[in-house]
């Protein structure tokens, strides 16, 4: 009675107290108390307490729920028949409400039936069960309705702490009684103020998706009630969701369509009556939804068969271009998946392959793509309006914005859809026609003329990739148009991303040399419009220079006066700094196209702008360049960046690092303490290693000196990221293999000093993640270097510390590094190393695949059980018997209150199976298995990590 009145004082705390303190207190109690063992108890004597409030029964009613449902192992045996007992007391007690206790109640009733076998509710089980009730006490009927809804969605909630076997079961069992529980809902239906809920318990049934054929249900009662309210006046909820669920349920498995055909003929007709109201003005919004999903369920269900072509087929196609035509968006788009289904089905040769020959084949698609033209050309011409800007855009707030363009997006997809079934030529002509009805029909009116016409340009825009590069009937018209429409700022920016989006076009076509000066006008405009036009108008650029560089070659001065006075940051352009990356790109790709000397010259002319500023910084001295804020620094080297990764000529980039070097010795020098500012330097360097290679010479030895000796200091992650770009590069040139080899002695060394326990991996995961990025770099690219060395057992050792880290990336390296050491002999340079490897794995194999069984079984989240699987086969793979071996003493370490005997051997022959060769997909259920069975609840993935105690098993003597 104290446990009750202390959760009934905390409830009310919970909800009424002034105090925001008390109310926090009030709620961790109330969480901390519902995981005890006393919850069972208070919670059912509140529930059957006449006195507890309308607080106290929600409270206790999901207390109850969630006990069922995570906790249920906590009861002995002898329990199930008086909570089962007592839930169906609470059940008839809350029939009539409040709703939301009654559904509590009846889900942990469902849950409770997944826990416990058919054979122990009597015989057949729940259902039957629940209908000797209803027979017993017709008085209670609603409230047993809602049991019978709810019980075969509980098949699929995971949140029930059921093992695997026991929840395959239980859909069995549902299975198996579909009968009994469809003729109990058909009992129901004489009862007419139950007909709703009796529906949505039908729809509910249905999901299971197998039971009943469908030559049987196009005549079941049920069936037809449904179809018949479609007709009423007022559109029934619970008949739209039974309709549609037989639409699926029609579809759905391996079962052939065919089987189901006297079902969908029935359904298809009714649905087919409702196409008028889709245009009743006087039809409730609701309502037209509603029947708006139905056709596009029809659509997206029986795509296979609409894709023949017939008669009756193109009537759902027009039905679904209605649909598609309906002024509210929300209705509209219920159609775009179908759109985009029909296509893959119209175009994808594997639609097809039961036409036999080619020419079969071939005549085939072209007659259904001469089918369904009209349609997609309906289509195009639908859904412009969607993108057009809204008058009170200006007003619009951040969410409509967004989702303004989102629906931009959708309606992209949609065209690109509709371009490979017509072809993106004729698609853009289709689109043309629109742009010059939208220029031409405002006359001067320039205010009004834009929207319309950035519409139509968007349009164009998002089918480039489908119109081909030779087109010139329309593209050069709309190319001599841009020119001339009015700059208003959303209009400019859709003009410079259509400019963009044509590059290849303008490479390729014959008029293409002709339209460029006009073109790069216009980008020019857009620089010095607004941000959001500059951003675009450099994207723009960076199109046309990467695909017409060859042509851009002999206007580089003009190119540079952009490129200078964007890098600059000139008052008359915009161009945000990280947009001028795009020039910067730019002009380093047309700067590829040169030959040699001429590459050399403009390279120089590209840093000079970006040099300057850096070297002003450093002749101020030190103190005032440790001073100054990362970002004016970084703006400029992340150009360097930019410049040594796309300027693609490795002599060139070499030449003018080595020139560069005594300006990036200085920023590394005095700013090895800024993360940000070392990041972006380490990236300038990458690029440059990346492209020069064997052309750097004696600045990468510099370049590695200064790196291995501030990491000593400063621990900054990127020197490690470097450091794997300089592996991959130089890993197996002999040359620098002294150099390489002190450097990763050098950095190992440093890291395992740092990383000595989980705590440090969870406080610095860059550094672990970098660090095994590194390492399984050096066993793919100098094996020779890193396997023999002694930082390699301090490594492994370091690496069974970390990887039951939390952070998803430095977890993930760990692991990937663990399967490139198994997986050494996969490569031909690796296999001299195996004798060295195994001298390191084999005293550390039975720690390390019980650290890997508890990560499948807790210790990671369920997210990373592929990797962890992966690594555990790999080893497998290279052990054998012994690696099963120390699995198999692993998994004997877990309770048999957490893990059965036959759910352990069934995970140890499906890792035997892959090891020897089987098919590894054969372990991906077992391994979920094991990790769902572990994960169950609370109480027993402690109990799992209890046996297992990974974290104590890192550090191993080796004798």
């Amino acid at each position: 009675m104290d446990l009750q009145n202390t959760v009934k004082e905390a409830l009310n705390a919970l909800y009424h107290h002034p105090d925001d303190a008390v109310r926090m207190q009030a709620d961790r109690y109330l969480q901390d108390f519902q995981r005890t063992l006393d919850a069972w108890q208070v919670g059912d004597n509140l529930l059957h307490d006449p006195s507890s409030n309308l607080e106290t029964l929600i409270f206790c009613s999901q207390t109850l729920r969630s006990k069922v449902q995570r906790d249920f192992e906590e009861l002995p045996s002898t329990a199930f028949r008086p909570l089962r007992d007592s839930l169906n007391t609470l059940l008839k007690k809350f029939h009539k409400g409040p709703p939301k206790v009654r559904t509590q109640i009846s889900i942990a009733v469902a849950a409770l039936a997944v826990h416990v076998p058919a054979e122990d509710w009597g015989d057949g089980g729940i259902v039957k069960w629940l209908r000797d009730e209803m027979d017993s006490h017709p008085e209670y009927i609603p409230g047993f309705l809602e049991l019978l809804t709810v019980l075969p969605e509980e098949v699929l909630n995971y949140k029930i702490a059921a093992r695997p076997e026991r929840r395959r079961q239980f859909e069995k069992e549902l299975t198996s009684q579909m009968e009994v529980s469809l003729n109990i809902l058909t009992a129901c239906l004489s009862i007419s103020e139950l007909k709703e809920q009796v529906l949505e318990a039908f729809a509910s049934w249905l999901r299971l998706k197998h039971g009943i054929p469908g030559s049987v249900l196009s005549s079941h009662p049920l069936v037809l009630t449904a179809l018949s309210s479609l007709n009423s006046e007022l559109l029934s909820e619970a008949s739209v969701n039974v309709i549609s669920e037989l639409i699926h349920y029609t579809t759905a498995g391996d079962i052939d369509v065919s089987a189901n055909m006297p079902l969908i003929q029935v359904i298809v007709p009714h649905v087919m009556n409702l196409k008028a109201q889709l245009s009743d003005s006087t039809k409730d919004e609701e309502d037209v939804k509603a029947i708006a999903r139905l056709f596009a369920d029809m659509g997206d269900s029986y795509v296979e068969l609409i894709a023949t072509g017939s008669d009756e087929s193109m009537l759902i196609v027009h039905a679904l271009l209605e649909v598609a035509s309906h002024a509210e968006y929300d209705i509209a788009s219920m159609t775009f998946n179908f759109w985009h289904s029909l296509q893959l089905n119209l175009t994808k040769r594997e639609s097809y392959i039961s036409y036999g020959n080619e020419t079969c084949i071939e005549a085939e698609r072209n007659r259904r793509l001469h089918v369904f033209r009209p349609a997609y050309e309906s289509l195009v011409s639908l859904v412009i309006f969607r993108v057009q800007y809204p008058e009170d855009y200006q007003d619009l707030s951040y969410e409509d914005l967004k989702e303004f363009k989102q629906t931009k997006y959708a309606v992209a997809d949609v065209l690109t859809d509709a371009s490979s079934v017509l072809g993106g030529d004729a698609t853009l002509k289709i689109l043309y026609m629109k742009l010059l009805e939208a220029v031409s029909g405002h006359g001067n009116n320039e205010h009004k003329e834009w929207r319309p016409a950035e519409a139509a340009l968007f349009c164009i825009r998002a089918i480039s990739n489908y119109v081909s590069v030779v087109e010139a009937e329309v593209m050069p018209q709309i190319m001599a148009l841009l020119p001339k429409l009015p700059h208003q700022p959303q209009l400019l920016q859709t003009v410079c991303l259509t400019i963009g989006a044509y590059s290849k076009w303008l490479d390729s076509a014959s008029c293409g040399l002709s339209v460029l000066p006009s073109v790069l006008d216009i980008l020019m405009n857009g620089m010095g419009t607004s941000e959001e036009c500059a951003a675009a108008a450099a994207l723009a650029f960076r199109h046309i220079c990467d695909d017409c560089r060859k042509k851009l070659c002999g206007c580089l001065e003009g190119l540079f006066h952009i490129y200078n006075k964007t890098v600059n940051g000139e008052d008359s352009f915009k161009v945000p700094a990280e947009d001028s990356l795009h020039l910067v790109e730019a002009l380093s790709m047309v700067v590829t196209e040169l030959p040699p000397d001429d590459a050399k010259r403009a390279l120089e002319a590209l840093c000079i702008p970006v040099i300057t500023p850096l070297q002003e910084a450093i002749n101020q001295g030190p103190e005032s360049l440790s001073k100054r804020p990362s970002r004016q620094l970084t703006v400029h080297i992340d150009r360097f960046a930019y410049i040594f990764r796309f300027v693609n000529h490795p002599q060139v980039v070499a030449d003018a690092i080595q020139r560069l070097w005594p300006i990036f010795k200085a920023i590394f020098d005095i700013r090895a303490w800024d993360m940000r500012t070392m990041e972006s330097l380490c990236r300038a360097c990458k690029y440059a290693v990346r492209t020069s290679g064997r052309f750097m010479g004696l600045t990468i030895g510099a370049m590695l000196e200064e790196i291995q000796s501030l990491y000593r200091q400063h621990h900054q992650p990127c020197f490690l990221y470097l450091s794997s770009e300089v592996i991959k590069i130089f890993g197996s040139d002999p040359s620098c293999a002294d150099y390489l080899k002190n450097l990763i002695e050098a950095l190992f060394q440093h890291t395992t000093l740092l990383l000595t326990n989980i705590q440090e991996f969870t406080a610095r995961p860059d550094i672990a993640d970098d660090c095994f990025l590194l390492a399984s770099r050096c066993i793919r690219y100098c094996p020779q270097l890193f396997i023999p060395s002694s930082v390699f057992p301090s490594l492994v050792d370091c690496s069974m510390i970390g990887i039951t880290v939390q952070h998803r990336e430095a977890s993930n390296s760990i692991l990937h590094f663990l399967a490139d050491i198994f997986d050494l002999a996969n490569s031909s340079v690796g296999e001299q190393f195996i004798p060295i490897r195994d001298s390191v794995i084999i005293p550390r194999g039975a720690s390390i695949t019980r650290i890997l069984v508890a990560s499948l079984t807790g210790a990671l989240p369920k997210s990373r059980v592929d990797v962890v699987s992966y690594t555990l086969l790999a080893l497998t793979r290279s052990y054998g018997m012994q690696a099963l071996e120390w699995a198999k003493k692993s998994v004997l370490l877990i309770p048999s209150t957490a893990v059965t005997d036959v759910e352990r051997s069934r995970f140890l022959k499906a890792l035997s199976d892959a090891a020897s060769g089987g098919d590894t997909n054969g372990l991906t259920v077992p391994v979920e298995e094991l990790s769902d069975v572990c994960r169950r609840n609370r109480a027993v993935q402690e109990i799992v990590q209890e046996a297992l105690r990974p974290l104590e098993l890192n550090m191993v003597n080796v004798s």
